[in-house]
């Protein structure tokens, strides 16, 4: 990172999702000036989700991209300063803290707090890319609904899968639901296998994998190979949907931040802090086990509060 350092920030959020915006929430209202760089996906996942339920004061609930939408006029009255871009390269090793946004622009900054969200993970398949939006999902609650009626495959053998599946069910005709292990690899709870198992519409395909997405607009079938006995099937479909975990946006930070065998930033417990004194995680680019709306913002707080007093006692 040998360009010249344009612009200092007092304290710098990287990334938009509910933990992001809460932390420009608190650090503008403790004066901390944040500068706030919105990524790749401006308000996170919960952009790509419809309606949201379970987030304390929407009694009707609300669409996601709307929430996010609060979220970010709501920093911004208290003084954030919100722009476009994404950090694409960090330098740690001393503060000020250099961090480089779009491969052209670096800034320094007193205090850096982290919350980068996390990915869906794909299966890596060319077609599934390619039709992607054309009946390819890696979410059955924003996406379900064009379904109705329809025949429908899922892809994954945890939680999520399952509570997807199960979500599915209500709406499509069959939902086909691919595991790559036997029933002893399902790694979803017991109670959520048994959901799946006593749903009449869930067809599961234990032992295999799909080797192709088929369609040329939009999907029609996907083809899926049983492991043990190398049989190959055509399933008629109308989606697919992709449910085997999420993949931290934490790369960026690997040669400097302490983070598990799965990429997610690991934080001293009960706090936000990170390996590196003044930089802070909150979110789901720290949080494999909740990744809930509330509990992002809940940890942005947190980040906020541990900035602001990490920059107190610096005498800023």
């Amino acid at each position: 990172m040998d360009q010249t350092p344009s612009e200092h920030v007092h304290c710098l959020i990287i990334g938009s999702g509910p933990a992001g915006y809460t932390a420009a929430i608190y650090a503008a209202r403790a004066a901390l000036k944040p500068v706030l760089y919105q990524g790749i996906q401006p308000g996170g996942q919960l952009t790509i989700t419809t309606e949201v339920e379970n987030y304390p004061g929407y009694a009707d609930g609300v669409q996601g991209p709307e929430m996010m939408v609060h979220f970010e006029k709501q920093a911004v009255r208290m003084g954030a300063d919100i722009r476009f871009g994404l950090a694409t390269k960090v330098d740690f090793s001393r503060r000020p803290f250099k961090v480089e946004i779009d491969e052209e622009k670096v800034l320094t900054a007193d205090a850096v707090i982290i919350a980068t969200g996390a990915s869906a993970k794909w299966l890596g398949l060319e077609s599934e890319q390619r039709l992607n939006g054309f009946g390819v999902s890696a979410c059955a609650v924003c996406d379900g609904f064009f379904f109705r009626g329809k025949e429908v495959a899922i892809v994954g053998a945890g939680d999520t899968a399952c509570e997807e599946a199960v979500y599915l069910s209500k709406l499509a005709s069959t939902v086909h639901m691919i595991v790559r292990k036997g029933e002893d690899g399902m790694k979803a709870s017991k109670v959520m296998q048994d959901r799946v198992k006593a749903t009449p519409n869930i067809k599961v395909y234990w032992h295999s994998e799909t080797i192709e997405v088929i369609g040329d607009q939009k999907v029609t079938a996907a083809v899926v190979r049983n492991n043990q006995t190398g049989e190959k099937t055509e399933i008629p479909l109308s989606g697919f949907f992709v449910a085997i975990g999420h993949q931290p946006n934490s790369a960026i930070f690997d040669s400097w931040l302490t983070m598990d065998e799965s990429g997610y930033i690991q934080t001293i417990p009960g706090t936000s802090k990170t390996n590196i004194e003044g930089v802070f995680a909150a979110g789901d680019v720290q949080d494999k086990t909740y990744r809930q709306a509330v509990t992002a913002a809940g940890s942005g707080c947190m980040a906020a509060l541990d900035a602001e007093r990490f920059l107190s006692g610096l005498g800023h």
